[in-house]
């Protein structure tokens, strides 16, 4: 019998587009499992923070120029 193939790591757009459909709230079944499996926990968590941060000054930013 064969070895399954373990798949290769996720690239950085790989990671980013996991988080961000994460952040959205919609995620195929598929495309999850796919992710499951490629992604590491130290790449979703430095994405994480790197999004949360991208979101949060991107509103403070929409804030400032509504409000100025």
């Amino acid at each position: 019998m064969g070895e399954a193939q373990k798949p290769g790591r996720a690239t950085p757009l790989q990671v980013a587009r996991a988080v961000f459909w994460s952040f959205f709230g919609v995620r195929k079944r598929a495309a999850y499992e796919k992710d499951a499996v490629s992604l590491t926990p130290l790449q979703v968590i430095v994405a994480g923070v790197i999004g949360a941060v991208i979101l949060v000054l991107s509103l403070v930013t929409l804030v400032y120029f509504i409000t100025s």
